[in-house]
């Protein structure tokens, strides 16, 4: 049997049972519209603006930044475990071994500063809270 066949086999039993699945729950579930159902949910806080844009950009900078530096945990951390058999070989010295981690930490570290400049990790106060606190 040809590998592709597998593969395109496998392609579309990985479509038909999630849109399978979604097409029985449409079915099945009962239609009770609320008004509680369709109004936006802000995380805490007051919905503000407009109709089109009712979400605060800030959480989905803060998790964009997250997932960056959550990523560089999981490349960081294989790394320190062959560390040291690496610089203990014959023919790989501390240098080659450490320079390649410092320049990814580095290139890191620029964009962490460049985010920090942007002011994409400052946290933004709500608008309505401020005139709160003046009073």
């Amino acid at each position: 049997m040809n590998p592709w066949i597998a593969i395109g086999a496998l392609a579309l039993v990985g479509l038909l049972i999630p849109l399978g699945m979604m097409a029985v729950s449409s079915l099945l579930r009962p239609s009770v519209p609320e008004k509680g159902k369709t109004t936006v949910y802000e995380s805490g806080e007051i919905p503000t603006g407009g109709t089109r844009i009712r979400f605060n950009i800030q959480y989905y900078m803060v998790a964009l930044l997250f997932v960056v530096f959550d990523i560089e945990t999981v490349l960081i951390f294989p790394w320190t475990v062959i560390y040291r058999r690496a610089v203990s070989m014959e023919g790989v010295g501390l240098t080659t071994a450490l320079l390649p981690m410092l320049l990814f930490i580095g290139v890191l570290v620029v964009g962490l500063g460049w985010a920090w400049r942007n002011g994409a990790v400052r946290w933004v106060s709500n608008p309505t809270q401020r005139s709160v606190d003046r009073q």
